[in-house]
């Protein structure tokens, strides 16, 4: 299955910041920043991505990947009666 996986932990380990330190540094909730941490977060907020790249000086791609699945969910674009030939 495909994943966004948010790389929280990883980011903040190289940097040497706690968790604390990232609430602190942004203003968002510890227990929001312990949910990205711990990637049980169902959902992110768009505001809290921007500060957390803003506070670790980092990009959004260091922080969200997406990993794709070796098994694919959504339906093949083939096969659907439309015919390049």
């Amino acid at each position: 299955m495909a994943m966004i996986r948010i790389l929280l932990s990883i980011k903040l380990g190289e940097l040497r910041w706690s968790q604390a330190d990232l609430a602190r540094a942004t203003g968002i909730r510890p227990s929001t920043i312990n949910e990205y941490y711990h990637e049980i977060a169902e959902r992110v907020n768009l505001e809290h991505l921007d500060l957390i790249c803003e506070a670790l000086g980092c990009e959004l791609s260091e922080i969200i990947v997406r990993q794709p699945s070796p098994i694919r969910k959504t339906k093949s674009r083939t096969g659907h009666g439309h015919d390049d030939g």
